[in-house]
Protein backbone atom coordinates (compact mmCIF):
# COMPACT_ATOMS: atom_id res chain seq x y z
CA UNK A 1 0.00 0.00 0.00
CA UNK A 2 1.41 3.67 -0.64
CA UNK A 3 2.40 5.26 2.39
CA UNK A 4 1.17 8.95 2.58
CA UNK A 5 3.85 11.16 3.39
CA UNK A 6 4.08 14.23 4.82
CA UNK A 7 3.19 16.79 7.74
CA UNK A 8 -0.39 16.84 9.39
CA UNK A 9 -1.39 19.78 11.56
CA UNK A 10 -3.88 19.05 14.40
CA UNK A 11 -3.86 22.52 15.58
CA UNK A 12 -0.97 22.21 17.71
CA UNK A 13 1.42 20.82 16.25
CA UNK A 14 3.16 18.70 13.16
CA UNK A 15 3.39 14.67 12.48
CA UNK A 16 6.38 14.20 12.55
CA UNK A 17 7.35 13.32 15.96
CA UNK A 18 9.02 9.82 16.51
CA UNK A 19 5.98 6.93 15.77
CA UNK A 20 5.64 4.25 17.80
CA UNK A 21 4.45 0.39 15.31
CA UNK A 22 1.68 -1.17 15.59
CA UNK A 23 -0.83 1.87 14.80
CA UNK A 24 -1.34 2.52 18.67
CA UNK A 25 0.36 5.06 21.33
CA UNK A 26 0.43 5.74 25.09
CA UNK A 27 2.30 6.45 27.95
CA UNK A 28 2.82 2.38 29.35
CA UNK A 29 -0.89 1.89 31.19
CA UNK A 30 -3.75 0.51 29.87
CA UNK A 31 -5.54 3.15 27.76
CA UNK A 32 -8.72 4.51 29.39
CA UNK A 33 -11.85 3.10 28.15
CA UNK A 34 -13.43 5.52 25.69
CA UNK A 35 -9.75 5.31 23.56
CA UNK A 36 -10.22 1.81 23.29
CA UNK A 37 -13.82 1.46 22.33
CA UNK A 38 -13.05 4.10 19.47
CA UNK A 39 -10.17 2.38 18.40
CA UNK A 40 -12.10 -0.95 18.45
CA UNK A 41 -15.01 1.15 16.35
CA UNK A 42 -11.63 2.03 13.43
CA UNK A 43 -10.90 -1.88 13.41
CA UNK A 44 -14.50 -2.87 12.90
CA UNK A 45 -15.57 -0.35 10.43
CA UNK A 46 -16.94 -1.89 7.47
CA UNK A 47 -15.75 -0.07 3.84
CA UNK A 48 -16.26 -0.20 0.41
CA UNK A 49 -13.72 -3.15 -1.49
CA UNK A 50 -11.80 -0.69 -3.77
CA UNK A 51 -10.01 0.67 -0.01
CA UNK A 52 -7.57 -0.65 1.65
CA UNK A 53 -7.04 -0.03 5.54
CA UNK A 54 -3.80 -0.96 7.54
CA UNK A 55 -2.55 -0.06 10.87
CA UNK A 56 0.18 2.67 10.94
CA UNK A 57 2.69 3.94 12.98
CA UNK A 58 1.25 6.48 15.48
CA UNK A 59 3.11 9.89 16.41
CA UNK A 60 3.85 9.56 19.86
CA UNK A 61 3.93 13.62 21.01
CA UNK A 62 0.69 14.67 19.67
CA UNK A 63 -1.60 13.61 22.45
CA UNK A 64 -1.47 10.88 25.31
CA UNK A 65 -3.31 8.44 23.20
CA UNK A 66 -3.01 8.06 19.24
CA UNK A 67 -3.92 5.52 16.60
CA UNK A 68 -2.93 5.58 13.03
CA UNK A 69 -4.62 3.89 9.93
CA UNK A 70 -3.06 4.19 6.25
CA UNK A 71 -5.31 3.62 3.09
CA UNK A 72 -5.58 3.59 -0.38
CA UNK A 73 -7.99 3.50 -3.17
CA UNK A 74 -6.94 0.41 -5.23
CA UNK A 75 -7.81 -0.57 -9.13
CA UNK A 76 -6.52 -4.08 -9.28
CA UNK A 77 -2.50 -3.03 -8.78
CA UNK A 78 -2.28 0.57 -9.28
CA UNK A 79 -3.24 3.57 -6.41
CA UNK A 80 -5.70 5.95 -7.28
CA UNK A 81 -5.81 7.91 -3.91
CA UNK A 82 -3.73 7.32 -0.70
CA UNK A 83 -4.15 8.63 3.25
CA UNK A 84 -3.44 8.72 6.63
CA UNK A 85 -6.09 8.90 9.54
CA UNK A 86 -4.97 9.51 13.39
CA UNK A 87 -7.45 8.92 16.06
CA UNK A 88 -5.72 11.65 19.23
CA UNK A 89 -6.49 11.20 22.42
CA UNK A 90 -6.37 13.63 25.38
CA UNK A 91 -8.38 12.62 28.38
CA UNK A 92 -7.91 15.84 29.78
CA UNK A 93 -9.24 17.42 27.43
CA UNK A 94 -7.75 20.20 24.87
CA UNK A 95 -8.22 23.85 24.04
CA UNK A 96 -8.09 23.80 20.43
CA UNK A 97 -10.10 20.84 20.24
CA UNK A 98 -12.77 21.63 22.48
CA UNK A 99 -12.94 17.86 23.19
CA UNK A 100 -11.18 15.00 24.34
CA UNK A 101 -10.63 13.33 20.81
CA UNK A 102 -9.10 14.79 17.82
CA UNK A 103 -8.80 13.10 14.41
CA UNK A 104 -5.99 14.26 11.85
CA UNK A 105 -5.34 13.48 8.04
CA UNK A 106 -3.41 13.54 4.87
CA UNK A 107 -5.15 12.56 1.34
CA UNK A 108 -3.42 12.82 -1.81
CA UNK A 109 -4.08 12.49 -5.50
CA UNK A 110 -2.77 13.15 -8.73
CA UNK A 111 -4.56 15.25 -11.11
CA UNK A 112 -4.26 16.32 -14.55
CA UNK A 113 -2.21 19.66 -14.73
CA UNK A 114 -4.56 21.72 -16.27
CA UNK A 115 -7.24 20.79 -13.29
CA UNK A 116 -4.53 21.57 -10.80
CA UNK A 117 -4.30 25.00 -12.25
CA UNK A 118 -8.25 25.82 -11.60
CA UNK A 119 -8.85 28.94 -9.41
CA UNK A 120 -11.66 26.46 -7.75
CA UNK A 121 -9.56 24.19 -7.16
CA UNK A 122 -8.90 24.39 -2.97
CA UNK A 123 -12.71 25.14 -2.26
CA UNK A 124 -13.78 22.22 -4.18
CA UNK A 125 -11.69 19.98 -2.36
CA UNK A 126 -12.36 20.84 1.27
CA UNK A 127 -15.91 21.20 0.04
CA UNK A 128 -15.50 17.01 0.02
CA UNK A 129 -13.99 16.82 3.30
CA UNK A 130 -16.95 18.93 5.08
CA UNK A 131 -19.70 17.19 2.35
CA UNK A 132 -17.69 13.41 3.46
CA UNK A 133 -18.61 14.04 6.97
CA UNK A 134 -22.27 16.11 6.49
CA UNK A 135 -23.43 13.62 4.52
CA UNK A 136 -23.05 10.85 6.85
CA UNK A 137 -24.74 12.55 9.34
CA UNK A 138 -22.02 13.50 11.44
CA UNK A 139 -21.70 16.15 14.29
CA UNK A 140 -17.79 17.85 14.17
CA UNK A 141 -16.23 20.94 15.54
CA UNK A 142 -13.08 23.03 15.08
CA UNK A 143 -12.59 22.12 11.77
CA UNK A 144 -9.36 23.31 10.16
CA UNK A 145 -7.00 22.25 7.55
CA UNK A 146 -5.04 23.54 4.08
CA UNK A 147 -5.17 22.14 0.37
CA UNK A 148 -2.34 22.27 -1.52
CA UNK A 149 -1.30 21.79 -5.18
CA UNK A 150 1.98 21.16 -6.78
CA UNK A 151 3.38 20.58 -9.86
CA UNK A 152 6.31 18.28 -11.19
CA UNK A 153 8.28 18.89 -14.08
CA UNK A 154 10.87 16.59 -15.60
CA UNK A 155 14.56 17.50 -17.07
CA UNK A 156 16.82 16.01 -18.62
CA UNK A 157 17.18 12.42 -18.21
CA UNK A 158 13.93 12.44 -16.93
CA UNK A 159 12.61 15.04 -19.70
CA UNK A 160 9.96 12.35 -21.56
CA UNK A 161 8.01 11.85 -18.10
CA UNK A 162 5.23 13.80 -18.76
CA UNK A 163 4.23 17.47 -15.87
CA UNK A 164 2.62 16.20 -13.02
CA UNK A 165 0.42 17.61 -10.57
CA UNK A 166 -0.93 16.68 -7.05
CA UNK A 167 -3.54 17.33 -4.66
CA UNK A 168 -3.49 17.56 -0.75
CA UNK A 169 -5.81 17.72 1.61
CA UNK A 170 -4.59 18.28 4.96
CA UNK A 171 -7.09 18.63 7.85
CA UNK A 172 -8.46 18.26 11.49
CA UNK A 173 -11.56 18.06 13.38
CA UNK A 174 -13.06 17.23 16.31
CA UNK A 175 -15.64 14.29 16.49
CA UNK A 176 -18.43 15.12 18.90
CA UNK A 177 -18.53 12.59 21.75
CA UNK A 178 -21.38 10.32 22.38
CA UNK A 179 -22.45 8.23 25.22
CA UNK A 180 -19.76 7.09 27.47
CA UNK A 181 -17.57 9.95 26.10
CA UNK A 182 -16.78 7.84 22.93
CA UNK A 183 -17.31 9.21 19.47
CA UNK A 184 -18.55 7.57 16.77
CA UNK A 185 -15.25 6.82 15.27
CA UNK A 186 -16.35 3.81 13.12
CA UNK A 187 -18.62 6.31 10.73
CA UNK A 188 -15.92 9.04 10.96
CA UNK A 189 -13.67 6.65 8.82
CA UNK A 190 -16.27 5.64 6.61
CA UNK A 191 -16.67 9.04 5.52
CA UNK A 192 -13.07 9.55 5.42
CA UNK A 193 -12.89 6.53 3.05
CA UNK A 194 -15.61 8.16 1.27
CA UNK A 195 -13.03 11.37 0.87
CA UNK A 196 -10.69 8.79 -0.58
CA UNK A 197 -13.04 7.80 -3.02
CA UNK A 198 -14.36 11.42 -4.04
CA UNK A 199 -10.21 12.64 -4.50
CA UNK A 200 -9.71 9.16 -6.80
CA UNK A 201 -12.87 10.02 -8.67
CA UNK A 202 -15.07 6.70 -7.83
CA UNK A 203 -19.01 6.95 -7.81
CA UNK A 204 -20.40 7.68 -4.87
CA UNK A 205 -22.06 4.24 -2.88
CA UNK A 206 -24.36 6.41 -0.49
CA UNK A 207 -27.23 9.06 -1.92
CA UNK A 208 -25.87 11.91 0.42
CA UNK A 209 -22.43 11.38 -1.68
CA UNK A 210 -24.08 12.25 -4.81
CA UNK A 211 -24.03 16.35 -3.95
CA UNK A 212 -20.65 16.65 -3.01
CA UNK A 213 -19.18 19.04 -5.76
CA UNK A 214 -16.54 16.51 -7.83
CA UNK A 215 -13.80 17.73 -10.53
CA UNK A 216 -14.07 16.03 -13.97
CA UNK A 217 -10.67 15.50 -15.77
CA UNK A 218 -8.29 12.87 -13.51
CA UNK A 219 -4.80 11.52 -14.21
CA UNK A 220 -4.63 7.98 -14.79
CA UNK A 221 -3.92 5.58 -12.16
CA UNK A 222 -0.60 5.46 -10.62
CA UNK A 223 1.21 2.03 -10.77
CA UNK A 224 1.80 0.70 -6.99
Amino acid sequence: MAAAQGRLSDGAGGMDDPKEAGGTTGPGDTPPLPFRAAVEALRGARLRPQIEVEPAPAPKRLAPYAYALEAAVVDGEEDLADGRLVLLHDPAGHDAWRGTFRLVTLVRAELEPEMAADPLLPDVCWSWLTGALTARGLAFGEPSGTVTRASSHYFGGLSERPAASQIEIRASWTPREGLGGVPDTATHLVAWCDLLAQVAGLPPTAPGDASVVTLPQRRGPQSR
